[in-house]
């Protein structure tokens, strides 16, 4: 079929109304990417020589909730596992820089980028996983259960504020987006301490989170969970690597941030169909 010809279609399509539309976004619409099958991660001997011990995530979760006042976010959920493996390893373990996790507040230094308690679990997961491979699926994981999870549901034992936070899905990793979504659900300010508690418990949650992964992926192989974001995949069809247009690397939720023109989701499918790849 020729592009006059598909165009033509498409205009008899939006004459003919909602059915018509309907067929032309499904007629035309790319193949979708394979679905990702579920994989048993074990790990190998790792390349950096730190050595993860077996901890109770409940544990963690606590000690990252009552470190998050000291600094923040980044700093809370790294803590809330790395102090555990230095008091029990003591060593190279105990003089580790913790502090250096502070910059990672508020989305780095506050710039609203990557949300810190993610960040400081991710760089856990890089100090005891040398594998890229395996490092970079339990990062997926992790990144994956943060972003389609009704969050925080984390009970500290002694709260630091009598406030139990709204939880929400954040729908993204990134720190602004996700407090964004929360303030939109919760009815508090982005500045207020009803904020702060929220973020102070999902430190905690993921510190918690991070260390039932590295348990798990240590001592039993970890069996991945998450599959493909259905609107990653439906942006990636077209724009990731396997694509025409190539133009996009990521697995981030693309919805978060972008959101399709009435004419991408009339026209882009038809466009994309007689496009050359580049």
């Amino acid at each position: 079929m020729k592009r006059r010809s598909a165009m033509k279609i498409a205009a008899g399509a939006i004459i003919g109304g909602g059915a018509g539309v309907l067929t032309l976004t499904q007629a035309f619409k790319p193949e979708p990417l394979p679905e990702k099958t579920p994989q048993k991660l074990e790990p190998e001997k790792s390349e950096t020589n730190w050595e993860y011990t077996y901890l109770d995530p409940s544990v963690s979760g606590q000690i990252a909730y009552d470190q998050y006042s000291v600094g923040s976010c980044m700093y809370a959920s790294f803590y809330g596992v790395a102090s555990q493996i230095a008091e029990k390893l003591g060593g190279e373990y105990a003089l580790f820089p913790f502090d250096m996790m502070k910059y990672g507040h508020g989305g780095v230094g506050g710039f609203g980028t990557l949300c810190g308690a993610l960040n400081g679990a991710a760089a856990l997961i890089g100090l005891f996983v040398g594998d890229k491979k395996m490092r970079d699926s339990l990062i997926n994981e992790l990144f994956q259960w943060y972003e389609n999870t009704q969050l925080p549901v984390f009970k500290p034992r002694k709260a630091a504020m009598d406030y139990t936070p709204a939880s929400s899905v954040s729908h993204s990793t990134l720190c602004h987006a996700s407090t964004t979504n929360w303030s939109k659900a919760s009815g508090f300010k982005v500045d207020s301490n009803e904020r702060k508690e929220r973020c102070r418990r999902l430190s905690g949650e993921v510190a918690a989170k991070v260390t039932t992964i590295l348990n798990s992926f240590f001592n039993d192989g970890y069996v991945t969970v998450y599959q493909n974001n259905d609107n990653t995949g439906t942006c990636l069809t077209c724009h990731g690597k396997e694509g025409k247009l190539n133009n996009i690397s990521g697995k981030m939720d693309c919805n978060s941030c972008h959101t399709k023109s009435v004419a991408h989701k009339l026209f882009g499918d038809v466009h994309y169909k007689y496009m050359k790849a580049k």
